[in-house]
Order: C-alpha cells, then sequence, then structure tokens
C-alpha cells in the first residue's frame, strides 16, 4: 500500500521564480512593464537599447520623476508599489503599475541595475539586484534625473524558458512592437529604440509630435493618409473613445489593432471580432485594416487584474458597448463608395458563383427584380433602366453548359479562314476540360460586358462593368487568354514566316548572350549550350510543324517565327532568342500532356512578355499601330468574347475593383 506524499513549503526563491515566469514572459514583456513605470513617473523622453533581441541587453532610461534614495532597499521586492496601498484602490486606478510585481520578477530571471536621481537629490545613486535583494547598498554616482534600468542576461537561470524564445530578431521585432505602439498612444512623449552599437534608431519619435505622425513614422505614410479620425462618446454607457480607422482604401494582409483601455495597451478578442464584421464588406477577402482605438472607461467598472501580464481587461456592458463601436465605426466607411482611388483594392465576388446570382437563374418573380428607382444607367442607348436583357444574357451564361462556353471561343479562333482540325489527343482533352473546371464565372460575366477604358500601363489597364471600375493586370490575362488559345486550337494555327531563315544555333547562342538567360560558367560552354539547344529542337522538328507549325530543317533552320494564334498580334521579334531557349530547357519533352501543357505556357508567356516594354508609347508594330491600340482593339476584345477566367484570379490581384460609384452615375443621368 502506498503513502501519500509528503506536502512541503516551497522554497522562497521556487516561489519567487515560479511567478516571475507569469509576469516576464519574454523581453517584451519585462520591457512593457518598464516603460509603463517610466510613463508613470511622468517622463518625457525614454530611450531603449536592446542586444540580442533583449536577451544579452534591455536597457530603458527616462527623464521621469525618479526613485528616492530611501526607497532602492525595497523597490525590487515584491508587492511594493507606490501607486496602491488598499484593494478598493483598483476600482479608481489610473496608473499601469499596481501590484508591485514587475522589477521583482525581473531580478529572479536577470541581472538588474538601476541608476536614478531625484530632482531634490544631489547626484544619483547606482543599485544592482539579484532575486530581489540589494546585492550591496546604493552608491553615489553621476547621473542625469530621472532612472535608468538595465536587465542584462534575461532568463539566465531559467534554460528552459531561454531556449522556448524565438531569434533575437523576432524577440526585436517584438520590441519594437510594443515600443511602437505606446509611441503612438503617448504622442506628447519621446520615444526612441535602437540596438546597442548601432548609431541609427529603429525608432524615434519627438515629444512635440502627434498620433497621426507617429504612425507615419512607425507603420509608413501609406496607412497615415488613408486614416479616419473617430470620436465616440456615450453618457449611459460611460465610455468615450477617440482614434483612428483605416478607411476603405487601404487593406493589408494582417489586422494591425492598437487597443489601449483607460491608456493601457490591451487585446480584446471579441472587439477584433466585430471590427473584422464591419470591414468584411469595404475591403478585399482575407485582408484586412489598420486600427487605433483609446477606449477610456469608468474605472469602477474595469477589471484590470485579470492576467499576471495584464494585457486582459474585463469590463461591465461589453456587449452593448461593443455594439457601440460597431454602429460608429460602420458610419464612418459607409460613406467611403462615394470616393475610392485606383491603386487600392475592394473586394471582388469569391471564387464561387454568388447565391443570389445562382437564384436568379431559376427564379425569375417579382420578388428578386429590383426596382427602377434603384437602379443606374451606365450606357446612355439603354431605353430603360428596367431594361432585362442584360440580366438575360447574365442567365443565359449561368445556365450554358461548360462546353458551350467556347462556341465563342471557336469563333474567334477560326479567324484564318481553314479547315479546322478536331483534336482527339485526349492529353490536349484534359488540358482543356481542366481550364473549364476552373472557370469562374463572376468573372466571366464581368469581362464579358465590360467597356475598356484606357491604358495605365503596359501591363494594366481599367476596364467599366456596370458603376464599377476595375484594373486589370493586362500582362496576366492576356498569358492566360493565349495559352487557352492554344489549347482550344490546337493543331489549326497559322505561320509567320521570317523573309530568311535562322540559325536555331544562332539565336540561343544570342540568348545565351542575354542577362536574362542566367547563364554561368558551370552550366558549360556557350557553344555547348547553343548546340544542345539546336539538336533538342531539331529532334523534335516533326511535332513541333504538325501540331504548332514551326518549320525547322535538318540543317537547323527556322524558317517560321511562330504559330498565329490572334489577328493582328505578333510577339516581339527580340524575345526569339529566349523563347528557343526555353523551350529547349524549360518543356517536358518525355510526357505527352507535360509537354503540351508546357509548350503552351512558355509559348503563352512569349507571347504576353511584350506587354512589359517599357518603350511603348507610339511605338509602331508591324501591322501599323502601337501597342496601345493593340490591347484596346485586339487583346480586351479577344478576353470579352473567349476567355474563361480561372478562379484564382478573383484573389490574386489579377483584377481588383477599384472603385464603384453609383452615386455619380445617378448624378450624370439628372444631367
Amino acid at each position: 500500500m502506498t503513502t501519500p506524499a509528503v506536502i512541503r513549503k516551497l522554497d522562497e526563491v521556487v516561489v519567487n521564480r515560479i511567478a516571475a515566469g507569469e509576469v516576464i514572459q519574454r523581453p517584451a514583456n519585462a520591457l512593457k512593464e518598464m516603460l509603463e513605470n517610466s510613463l508613470d513617473a511622468q517622463a518625457t523622453t525614454i530611450q531603449v537599447i536592446v542586444k540580442a533581441g533583449g536577451m544579452k541587453l534591455l536597457q530603458i532610461q527616462d527623464n521621469g520623476t525618479g526613485i528616492r534614495k530611501e526607497d532602492l532597499g525595497i523597490v525590487c521586492e515584491r508587492f511594493t508599489t507606490s501607486k496602491l496601498s488598499k484593494f478598493e484602490d483598483l476600482s479608481t486606478i489610473s496608473t499601469y503599475g499596481f501590484r508591485g510585481e514587475a522589477l521583482a520578477s525581473i531580478s529572479h530571471v536577470a541581472h538588474l541595475t538601476i541608476v536614478t536621481k531625484t530632482s531634490d537629490s544631489p547626484c544619483a545613486y547606482r543599485a544592482s539586484y539579484e532575486d530581489s535583494k540589494l546585492k550591496a547598498p546604493p552608491k553615489p554616482c553621476a547621473g542625469n534625473q530621472g532612472t535608468q534600468i538595465t536587465v542584462e542576461d534575461l532568463f539566465y537561470n531559467v534554460a528552459t524558458r531561454r531556449k522556448a524564445l524565438k531569434s533575437p530578431a523576432e524577440e526585436h521585432n517584438r520590441i519594437a512592437e510594443v515600443v511602437g505602439r505606446y509611441a503612438i498612444h503617448n504622442a506628447g512623449v519621446g520615444f526612441t529604440l535602437k540596438k546597442q552599437g548601432d548609431s541609427l534608431a529603429d525608432i524615434r519619435t519627438p515629444t512635440n509630435s502627434t498620433a497621426i505622425d507617429n504612425i507615419r513614422t512607425i507603420f509608413g505614410s501609406n496607412v497615415a493618409k488613408e486614416l479616419l479620425e473617430i470620436e465616440v462618446e456615450d453618457d449611459k454607457l460611460k465610455f468615450k473613445l477617440r482614434g483612428y480607422i483605416s478607411n476603405a482604401n487601404y487593406s493589408t494582409k494582417k489586422f494591425v489593432m492598437l487597443l489601449f483601455i483607460n491608456n493601457r495597451l490591451v487585446e480584446s478578442t471579441a472587439l477584433k471580432k466585430v471590427m473584422e464584421q464591419v470591414y468584411s464588406t469595404y475591403i478585399p477577402k482575407n485582408n484586412h485594416p489598420f486600427m487605433y482605438l483609446s477606449l477610456e472607461l469608468d474605472p469602477r467598472n474595469v477589471d484590470v487584474n485579470v492576467h499576471p501580464t495584464k494585457h486582459e481587461v474585463h469590463f461591465l456592458h461589453e456587449d452593448c458597448v461593443l455594439d457601440r463601436i460597431k454602429e460608429a465605426v460602420d458610419a464612418k466607411l459607409l460613406g467611403c463608395n462615394k470616393s475610392r482611388v485606383f491603386y487600392t483594392q475592394a473586394r471582388l465576388p469569391g471564387a464561387k458563383v454568388p447565391l443570389e446570382t445562382k437564384s436568379n437563374t431559376n427564379n425569375t418573380s417579382n420578388s428578386s427584380k429590383v426596382a427602377a428607382n434603384k437602379m443606374v444607367r451606365t450606357d446612355s442607348s439603354a431605353q430603360k433602366l428596367d431594361n432585362t436583357a442584360e440580366h438575360s444574357l447574365y442567365a443565359a451564361t449561368m445556365n450554358m453548359p461548360k462546353r458551350e462556353c467556347h462556341k465563342g471561343c471557336d469563333e474567334t479562333l477560326g479567324m484564318l479562314g481553314v479547315m479546322k482540325v478536331e483534336c482527339r489527343l485526349r492529353s490536349v482533352l484534359e488540358l482543356r476540360r481542366d481550364v473549364e473546371n476552373q472557370l469562374h464565372f463572376g468573372l466571366r460575366d464581368l469581362l464579358k460586358n465590360s467597356c475598356f477604358v484606357g491604358c495605365v500601363t503596359p501591363k494594366l489597364a481599367l476596364i467599366q462593368h456596370d458603376t464599377k471600375l476595375y484594373l486589370c493586370n493586362t500582362a496576366k490575362l492576356s498569358e492566360e487568354l493565349f495559352y487557352q488559345l492554344l489549347l482550344f486550337d490546337f493543331g489549326n494555327f497559322g505561320e509567320i514566316k521570317f523573309t530568311n531563315p535562322l540559325s536555331v544555333y544562332d539565336v540561343a547562342l544570342l540568348g545565351l548572350n542575354s542577362e536574362d538567360s542566367g547563364y554561368s560558367a558551370e552550366l558549360g560552354s556557350k557553344e555547348e549550350l547553343a548546340k544542345s539547344a539546336q539538336d533538342i529542337l531539331q529532334e523534335k522538328a516533326v511535332m513541333l510543324d504538325e501540331y504548332f507549325s514551326m518549320n525547322i530543317d535538318t540543317e537547323g533552320k527556322l524558317f517560321s517565327e511562330l504559330i498565329s494564334i490572334v489577328k493582328q498580334y505578333s510577339p516581339a521579334a527580340e524575345g526569339i532568342p529566349m523563347y528557343l531557349l526555353h523551350l529547349a530547357t524549360d518543356v517536358e519533352w518525355d510526357y505527352e500532356k507535360e509537354c503540351f501543357d508546357s509548350f503552351s505556357r512558355e509559348t503563352a508567356r512569349f507571347f504576353s512578355d511584350q506587354l512589359g516594354l517599357e518603350l511603348w508609347e507610339d511605338k509602331e508594330r508591324e501591322v501599323g499601330h502601337d501597342l496601345k491600340w493593340t490591347i484596346e482593339h485586339v487583346l480586351y476584345p479577344a478576353l470579352r468574347s473567349s476567355f474563361l477566367p480561372p478562379k484564382v484570379f478573383a484573389e490574386d490581384g489579377t483584377i481588383l475593383q477599384i472603385a464603384n460609384l453609383p452615386d455619380l452615375y445617378k448624378v450624370f443621368e439628372r444631367c
């Protein structure tokens, strides 16, 4: 029979180290506690110096009130504080600190030194601590008014905690995050953060700055210029809210929310979730806003003693307060559809067909019909606002079997006026099916019923659909278009012949001399590589001629530049050397499906590469038109008539909605 274990009182050192591990979890936590002490001491300048992410050195210096010499003996003992005398004081606490555990916890897991001077002291005093006790009596020394706290070798005696920390760079980033957030909230205080030995600071904010100035300094001007000021006051719920939120023109991949409740940096999962719901209407899917909010509550309604690190608080009437904040933020964002800028992204429909679109295809009842007074005319030729022709066209597209979507494609592809050959290769049919399975019906309708607005750059263009304006990546759209045309008109291409045949060897050698080839001496001599490319293409000459109209004779002479895919469009001749190299090295020649897929991808990339030309203004091409004309009158008509946009284009920024201006069109309607 086993006997019960003996209950023993833990050694005080063990108790203190366990408690310290709850309060000080990483260097950033230690810094947060010391920053709050400096702010409680009414400091106007705070300088932080770190080494190895704060694990070797974490030093903070301020110009606050300092610590009296008489208090240095107990300042690092647990539950010693100047901010609280009885438990009831928690209901009216207005300072950051109140438990008196921060410095004590740090002294149990690091080497701690304090240099401090008060305004009425003739000199400063230095004191070192270990396990919350003075190692020796304080010694007088030179120093300015304020306090300097130096923490060295953090977690030197807690090996498991030290090993669990991230890399020094990651820990430094966490420290920078803490300093940056307190600098924004305390704009009247000058903050500096730098690594030991560096002359340049990672963060530096002046004492006379504003919250917006510090946001611009820390997060960049792209955020600062898109902020809306928000202020809410509710006497019934006894709270005030102030801060800045990003408008619908700005979004980022990570939700940045700086939340201070009664000037304390905290986190609130509930508030974050509410704000995500509000912004989901205004910004793209999987994107997030920037928010800096300062919430002031009646101290009697707030419980700050929830977590040892004090990063969580509980307060009364939380649901009501969050609903009121949600209403205020929503009201601020509501007018954003009246003014948008083209360099930001608005949300496109998701990869799935919207539910309302699906229902419209099977339900034509009056309940789903939009009232005429809610409609907006964007086409001056439309005689009636409630004309259903457009809706019928969309419904027809949605109900169309997948393969029939390519009826228009076949008509476009038959531009050459020759008898078309039906492709029966299983590999090509599978590739076509892959394209059809990835079709995004919403983007298909968008492109099919769009109007070309104009070119922004060689790679970007604007189109309009209804009252919405979209920024399109012409290069990516065209590359996918050419790839699809190669598959759906496989074996039916015309030729673009050279006046004089080209030597594949000479052209490949020319490509190897280009910086874009990535050639290095380890690959062998350029002559050997060029000869290898010629041999590969000569070996595949029969297949290239039969399926892709590329004629290479037994001497390695290239007689036709390439297939003709779209009428009035030909690729830039300067890209031929690199194209031939890619065919020889990047095409998977050994397997049929992979071969046709990789060949079509390389060819489509070659055809679309000229859209990246920098000198495109008035660049006359062989057909007598500049590239702008070709984009507007050749490429985008082809995209409207025969392109099947894949679902990924709704998510990767290929097509971005940048404005929705129904109110503007209503103004034009009245003119």
